[in-house]
């Protein structure tokens, strides 16, 4: 019963060959069986999905059915999804049950999706590889002892095992796109503000974006259309009308492609991930695009921008969770001080305890200019430059990691080297611009190579539309 886009599944649902109830008994028989080793659903909704799908079965039968009926999905343990359990991936949220759907959640909702559980994720979406959650390691399911990818592990391994059919993850550096490069899978990141963030739990609140991980460009489009416009409940969301992403136009068109010569052309690439880049402009060129090498001269400022500014805003964001209000309380208090002191430290993981303590520091008085607003002042000028190329060219093209999923424990002795594994995915947020990772091959130990398409702000249509077209 694998399916692999929501049309095939339709299609079936509709002639009477499979019903919604059986769709989700056939990922809860593989959840069962896989999730123990792989560790990507945190809490599955096994009784309430199959009512819901009972519901939508109905709802076929009287032609009455949404959009989205037929779609199994997960969610990031970053999303409010109303009396369930939603924890970010970490011990300081213990026990907290969500009040509300996010936006996200609420509109897949009411377009049929089935909610079948809650994925695992790194802690408040800091990791690139999901080794930082509070409740273990997401695996990758293609080699042995792999990392999923992050901060969006579980919601693509889940789709990559057949564990759901698509997932809704978040990406505040890459962790739609780098999981989805790491598991052979489609993950988007949408244009900064086309998405609501209501109901997102924030790591960092100008780089979050919510973004769909499916095994087509057609069902992230689709997921995309539905979840994307103005909400009331955020006032950073675009009032842009959502266009039809998933309405491909059929003619041939000609791109004028720039691709980051430093990236492609790095020492650090894997020879495989460098080759496969290399094969995919090739093929860009024989199709007719014009397909150019660009330079960008702040390529090594994109890291330190962005942890300079992410860790600022995760300090911000995070000093709510103080054991008062909800989540976590330590016992071993003995007055409100170390009422604080003990939950938080009892509470948070160390990366994130890292984050906060480095956010602090660059928002301190005597570092606040030296760090934060000459951080900000670069991103400026990274977007600027990013901009330009922009209006010369349609697309800037680059792979997603610079190497394939590496083992678990590889890269947590070397901060350093884990995060850059972010390097090509972290522009994209720096400047609030869409971006999509696409399979392109596979390396010697058959581990999934990523190919990243940016474009300018608010073209989704024509970068999915694009993506499709050059996708394998």
């Amino acid at each position: 019963m694998k399916y692999t886009t929501l049309k095939s599944i339709q299609t079936d649902l509709y002639t009477g060959k499979i019903t919604c109830r059986e769709l989700v008994e056939f990922y809860l028989k593989n959840i069962k069986e896989k999730n123990d080793k792989l560790n990507a659903f945190l809490s599955i909704f096994a009784e309430e999905s199959l009512l819901k799908a009972d519901e939508i079965d109905l709802k076929i039968k009287n032609k009455s059915a949404g959009k989205l009926a037929g779609m199994v999905l997960g969610i990031k343990d970053l999303l409010c999804y109303k009396d369930h359990i939603s924890q970010a991936g970490s011990k300081i949220l213990e026990g907290f049950e969500s009040q509300f759907n996010a936006t996200v959640v609420q509109r897949v909702l009411d377009e049929d999706a089935i909610i079948i559980g809650r994925q695992n994720c790194d802690e408040f979406g800091m990791g690139s590889t999901n080794e930082n959650s509070a409740f273990g390691p997401c695996l990758n399911e293609i080699g042995e002892n792999r990392v999923a990818g992050g901060s969006s592990g579980g919601s693509a391994v889940a789709v990559q095992a057949d564990m759901c059919f698509a997932s809704l993850g978040t990406d505040t550096g890459g962790s739609v796109r780098m999981p989805a490069g790491f598991c052979g899978l489609v993950g988007l990141k949408p244009t900064y503000s086309r998405v609501s963030r209501w109901g997102l739990i924030a790591y960092a609140s100008s780089f979050d974006c919510i973004g769909p991980i499916t095994k087509t460009v057609e069902d992230a489009a689709l997921l995309l259309e539905i979840i994307a416009g103005k909400d009331e409940q955020d006032s950073t969301v675009s009032n842009l009308p959502v266009e039809n992403y998933s309405v491909f136009n059929s003619g041939a068109v000609k791109y004028k492609i720039g691709y980051l010569k430093d990236a492609v052309e790095s020492d650090g690439l894997q020879v495989e991930v460098k080759t496969e880049t290399l094969s995919k402009l090739a093929y860009l060129k024989s199709q007719g695009h014009e397909v150019e090498a660009v330079n960008f001269p702040l390529i090594k400022a994109f890291l330190p921008t962005y942890y300079i500014l992410t860790t600022a805003e995760a300090s911000s964001n995070l000093n709510r969770f103080d054991g008062v209000r909800f989540g976590h309380r330590s016992s071993t208090a003995t007055d409100l001080m170390s009422l604080y002191k003990k939950t938080r430290f009892e509470g948070f993981g160390k990366e994130t305890k890292k984050r906060i303590m480095l956010g602090t520091f660059v928002l301190s008085a005597n570092y606040y200019d030296a760090y934060y607003t000459k951080a900000q002042k670069v991103r400026r000028l990274i977007k600027d430059y990013t901009d330009k190329l922009l209006e010369t060219y349609d697309f800037i093209v680059c792979p997603t990691t610079p190497t394939t999923a590496y083992k678990l424990g590889e890269k947590t002795a070397d901060p350093i080297q884990m995060y850059l594994g972010d390097l090509f995915t972290v522009q994209a947020n720096v400047v609030g611009l869409p971006a999509i990772s696409i399979p392109n091959g596979v390396d010697e130990n058959g581990l999934p190579i990523g190919f990243q398409i940016m474009a300018g702000a608010f073209k989704e249509k024509e970068l999915l539309a694009f993506a499709k077209s050059v996708g394998v």
